[in-house]
């Protein structure tokens, strides 16, 4: 690893909950914006070097390694010790299954704190200030630490409240009250539904969702898109604005593939799409005064004495 590359991470996602809240619902799978909620959070921890989800294996977006507590349903102190098993890096990331608004910002921010302070710990804190050890950053030794501690004192992990292990350790807090947000109840899967529609939101949620759909990893300046779309759109003719974009992507594709592809193949079409339109405006232009003229003729008779 060179001093430029960021240190190897690894992540637990704990989802083997019996979300009795829920109705005992699938809650990993329930989902929020067309995306089910386990793979929203693997999409937010997708740099991590390894992935262990604690729950009975599904389809999930990308791969990742199974694990699940002994007994199945133990509690999240079971849980997190049967995936801290499965992963060596210094750091991990500890995350519950239903984070709809976790993102690859907030994780990058939650490890460089870690990194970055002398804490065992780094977590979130939700909109009422309370702690959220579910979405954290720890330091996996410290983690195995308390671990150990609390099974030699209780004969094993199995019911223990996550607070007796976050209560032995070292903890930093960042306030984020939208990536910390997580869906207990039907009402909170209706809030978040309803956010990620709202119009700040819905075209970058979208976005996201069909490039997790297509198994498209390649972030581009959508701005360049959308005003592209839009010279289409009024420069030639509105069908025109999706064909466009889609021509563009096809010839990003063809080429080198990455966002400077994208961009300058967009670039290319909005060019076109400006000269398109100066155009027509030229034969507007030129078309009223051709009118013009014959309606002169006509109010005179003919043409001027001097036409030849």
């Amino acid at each position: 690893m060179t001093s430029n590359e960021p240190a190897a991470h690894d992540a637990v996602v704990l989802a083997g909950g019996g979300a009795r809240r829920l109705g005992g619902a699938d809650k990993p799978g329930v989902p929020v914006g067309g995306r089910a909620l386990l793979d929203r959070v693997l999409g937010a921890c997708a740099d991590a070097r390894a992935t262990v989800v604690v729950a009975d294996p599904r389809p999930t977006v990308r791969p990742v390694c199974w694990a699940r507590e002994d007994p199945p349903g133990a509690g999240p102190v079971a849980a997190l010790d049967a995936g801290l098993r499965r992963v060596t890096a210094d750091d991990v990331l500890v995350l519950s299954a239903d984070l709809p608004f976790l993102a690859p910002d907030t994780v990058r921010r939650l490890l460089t704190a870690l990194r970055s302070g002398g804490a065992e710990g780094v977590l979130l804190t939700d909109a009422d200030g309370r702690d959220q050890p579910l979405v954290a950053a720890y330091r996996s030794a410290a983690l195995r630490r308390e671990l150990a501690v609390l099974a030699a004192a209780h004969g094993g992990l199995a019911g223990l409240p996550l607070r007796r292990l976050t209560a032995g350790l070292d903890l930093a807090r960042v306030p984020d009250p939208v990536g910390s947000f997580d869906c207990d109840t039907w009402d909170d899967i209706a809030t978040a539904r309803a956010r990620i529609r709202e119009h700040d939101h819905v075209l970058d949620e979208w976005i996201s969702a069909v490039k997790a759909e297509l198994g498209v990893d390649l972030d581009v300046d959508t701005g360049v898109l959308l005003d592209l779309a839009r010279d289409a759109a009024h420069g030639v003719a509105r069908p025109a604005a999706p064909l466009t974009t889609f021509l563009v992507g096809y010839a990003a594709a063809q080429g080198a593939g990455g966002p400077e592809a994208v961009a300058e193949a967009a670039r290319k079409a909005a060019e076109l799409a400006v000269r398109w339109a100066q155009e027509a405006g030229q034969e507007a232009g030129q078309g009223a005064e051709r009118a013009a003229g014959q309606d002169k003729t006509a109010e005179t008779g003919g043409p001027g004495p001097d036409a030849g």
